[in-house]
């Protein structure tokens, strides 16, 4: 399998430094490039051949959404995941709301910071579960869509959007076309007003159709 090239966005060079040893010497990353604010990455982005970037949400100037938004706007393809110390769950909602695709805190294992590349690379979102838990507590409060205006066949499809399914595996699993699930994927986005995979993954959890 092909390495996955990874850029570190983070205002710290000492933990820039860790987390590229530890992706390196897992032998299926290769870092190419970072980035100590979000301006200093927006400027190189157009250079960057960026499979993954590890965000850092608490930087000076743009800070981890603004950056993730501006990002997205001129590269819809990256796969964006924040990083953050425990206790940051407040600024969550603006990253999803950005487009990030995962959360992770900053002293995770090796083994949760790689399977949240492959979570991401496989069209998925990846969330540490103390983090969503948090997340989905804060948010609770929040006026959102109800899940009620979803059909049966929609949050039976939601389940397994939040399990990581793909599209076409959804189809197999359920004996239908991956058409018919595109289509009810398009329909569950626009009841929800939900804007990708992990902003879904927040309303199902809000929601008790899935949980933490």
């Amino acid at each position: 399998m092909k390495a996955r090239n990874i850029v570190l966005v983070d205002d710290h060079s000492l933990f820039r430094n860790g987390l590229r040893g530890l992706l390196e010497h897992s032998g299926g990353c290769r870092v190419v490039g970072e980035a100590g604010s979000g301006e200093e990455f927006l400027a190189l982005l157009p250079q960057l051949d960026a499979d993954v970037v590890f965000m850092d949400f608490s930087m000076p100037g743009l800070d981890g959404a603004q950056t993730t938004e501006r990002a997205l706007s001129v590269r819809p393809d990256l796969r964006i995941i924040t990083l953050s110390m425990f206790g940051e769950e407040s600024y969550y909602s603006r990253m999803v709301e950005a487009g990030a695709r995962g959360f992770l805190l900053k002293d995770s294992a090796i083994g949760d910071v790689l399977e949240a590349i492959d979570a991401v690379m496989a069209g998925g979102s990846y969330f540490s579960p103390q983090l969503l838990a948090s997340l989905t507590d804060r948010m609770r409060t929040r006026e959102d869509a109800s899940d009620e205006q979803l059909s049966s066949r929609e949050r039976e499809i939601l389940v397994l959007v939040c399990r990581g399914l793909s599209n076409q595996e959804i189809a197999d699993e359920l004996f239908i076309s991956k058409r018919t699930v595109d289509k009810h994927r398009a329909n569950i986005l626009e009841k929800t007003g939900c804007k990708n995979t992990a902003s879904l993954v927040v309303f199902a959890i809000r929601n008790g159709i899935v949980e933490v």
